[in-house]
């Protein structure tokens, strides 16, 4: 066999195993963020509150709801909450979305990214962007990682059928970079009114940027995750519940956490069934 035969045989490996991102010059140190917002934050406690939203929406709405842990200031966020707040359906946000043109990744993007699933779903996932796969197909979550995550949601009794998917931005970044806070910013109103037109029963944040542009705060993934919390916007007539979720894409790195993903799922199928 060749060197150049041995060279792709080992990178279709790599790819197959999940590993789609070069190294960078310079080492990351990814707990220092963590450590970094576990100073600033403290986790946000959950409240008991009665089974099921229905018995929720009786209740007065909350006094304050947490701002959003993105720039509000960029040029183009005022038009996305303008084209978002007159939305009032999944089809015309998508339309929107799609033609909205401030955002520099629909540029550089093969697909608009907007959802998957079930828009009548009691679930909803929201990811962090497309990877490679996804700009090609034009759905989330259809590459490694999303056949991960079909195959835990499968163990508790759901599919695309009976969940709904989408990210916090709709473009690939370019190289499967993060997406910037400027990019986020530009993205998430159309990804709040997203959740208010869906207003599912439960919402699930895939990774770390995800949990921390919906919840509001700065602590890491893993100090996130396994904990209970709510998000509430202006226009839910009652709060949602909230489980932060690890990446499929990080357990395709780190199987031994898939035990911790696990018992979060096992919370969430009990919480489905409490109502």
């Amino acid at each position: 066999m060749t060197d150049v035969q041995n060279a792709r045989e080992a990178l279709v490996w790599q790819l197959e195993a999940g590993i789609d991102e070069c190294i960078g010059e310079a080492p990351v140190n990814r707990l220092a963020e963590a450590d970094a917002g576990a100073a600033a934050e403290t986790d946000v406690a959950s409240e008991s509150r009665p089974a099921g939203r229905a018995a929720r929406r009786i209740e007065s709405r909350p006094e304050e709801v947490p701002a959003p842990a993105v720039q509000t200031e960029v040029p183009g966020v005022q038009s996305a909450w303008d084209l978002a707040a007159a939305c009032s359906s999944v089809e015309e946000l998508e339309a929107a979305v799609r033609g909205f043109e401030e955002c520099a990744l629909k540029k550089t993007a093969t697909n608009t990214v907007f959802s998957d699933g079930n828009p009548t779903a009691k679930v909803m996932f929201v990811g962090e962007a497309p990877g490679a796969d996804e700009d090609r197909q034009g759905k989330p979550f259809v590459g490694p990682s999303g056949k991960l995550l079909d195959k835990m949601a499968a163990s508790i009794g759901l599919d695309r059928t009976s969940f709904y998917i989408t990210n916090i931005v709709f473009w690939r970044p370019p190289g499967n970079r993060n997406p910037t806070t400027n990019e986020i910013a530009l993205c998430l109103p159309f990804v709040e009114r997203h959740i208010e037109l869906i207003d599912p029963d439960i919402l699930i944040p895939l990774g770390g940027p995800a949990a921390k542009t919906l919840l509001g705060v700065q602590l890491g993934i893993t100090r996130l995750r396994g904990k209970w919390q709510t998000y509430q916007s202006k226009n839910l007539a009652a709060p949602i519940d909230v489980m932060p979720f690890l990446h499929p894409a990080y357990l395709l790195r780190s199987p031994a956490a898939k035990k911790d993903a696990w018992h979060d799922l096992l919370a969430i199928k009990d919480k489905l069934k409490a109502g």
